[in-house]
């Protein structure tokens, strides 16, 4: 006669479990962050449950983890190590994360997938409105921006990057190669051509110096009359003819009201890359959605590079 075995699961013993590692965690992210309000912020909390979790944990481990100041909290000895066992956890868990993703079959569930806007609104837009339509049970974020989110922490799945330099702990292909020119409204542009002679207004970045090099070897007299810290707002400065604009090719052409000017002749750029981390790399989410990704920008790649 076979022996029924039952398993009971201790659920108060796991939440404390699971309290112990919520607290412990909180600790590591208030040693990164030096404040409630940014470790609170990081872990999507309020600094009153920061302060709670810390309180807790020095209560567990019978000793102070952090010394409180008026500059912030400052981490004890005992602060470092219990971070430095926290980070250790952390990288398991993620470890543990994504080998279960990368095994899981299934084309549904989340993906988040981060990415330059403008690159989204041009061109991507049009991939992900396929790859929804086709696998309509995966739940999609989109995370726009052009900072680097960390893969290796899962704050995204999926990159489409503007970069040389990827990433080593990354895997991925380079879907286009990137060429940049100088771009100006239709007004501004018939101004130019009307009065070669005149002064070119350039509209550049608030690390720019001097006007492009290139441009300048073809026509010195050149200046930069505004400097912005937007891409955004250098596009619509441009749009509404207050001077030339260097830009990559694709967004020149997407941006409406734009037209290429014979001021700087197409220059190399960044290229774009559609990576993840390489334990994810087969994962079927990610593998199906760069199967549409790559054959769209291999059919546009005209799109982000140009003649004189």
């Amino acid at each position: 006669m076979r022996k029924r075995v039952i398993f009971r699961v201790d659920h108060a013993k796991m939440h404390g479990m699971r309290e112990d590692w919520d607290n412990l965690r909180t600790v590591l992210q208030l040693v990164r962050h030096g404040s409630l309000a940014g470790a609170a912020k990081a872990l999507g909390v309020s600094y009153t449950t920061v302060s709670r979790r810390v309180a807790a944990a020095e209560e567990s481990f019978g000793t102070p983890l952090f010394e409180r100041l008026q500059a912030g909290y400052a981490p004890t000895e005992a602060g470092r190590s219990a971070a430095r066992h926290a980070e250790q956890m952390e990288q398991a868990e993620l470890a543990l994360r994504r080998e279960l993703a990368a095994r899981d079959t299934a084309l549904t569930g989340p993906l988040v997938i981060t990415a330059p806007q403008l690159l989204i609104a041009s061109h991507l837009c049009h991939v992900i409105d396929a790859f929804l339509e086709k696998h309509p049970g995966v739940e999609l974020t989109i995370r726009a921006t052009n900072e680097l989110l960390d893969l290796n922490n899962r704050e995204a799945d999926l990159a489409i990057r503007i970069s040389d330099t990827p990433g080593d702990d990354l895997v991925g292909r380079r879907l286009a190669r990137q060429h940049t020119a100088s771009f100006a409204s239709p007004d501004y542009a018939s101004k130019l051509q009307d009065n070669p002679g005149d002064m070119i207004d350039w509209l550049g970045f608030t690390f720019w110096q001097d006007p492009p090099k290139a441009a300048m070897a073809l026509n010195p007299n050149q200046r930069v009359r505004m400097r912005f810290d937007d891409m955004s707002a250098l596009i619509g400065a441009a749009q509404a003819g207050l001077g030339v604009a260097r830009m990559p090719m694709f967004v020149g052409r997407a941006a409406g009201g734009l037209m290429q000017v014979p001021i700087l002749p197409p220059q190399q750029y960044h290229d774009i890359w559609v990576l993840s981390h390489r334990d994810l790399k087969d994962a079927a989410k990610l593998r199906a959605f760069k199967d549409m990704l790559v054959p769209y920008f291999a059919a546009h790649k005209d799109d982000f590079v140009g003649v004189s």
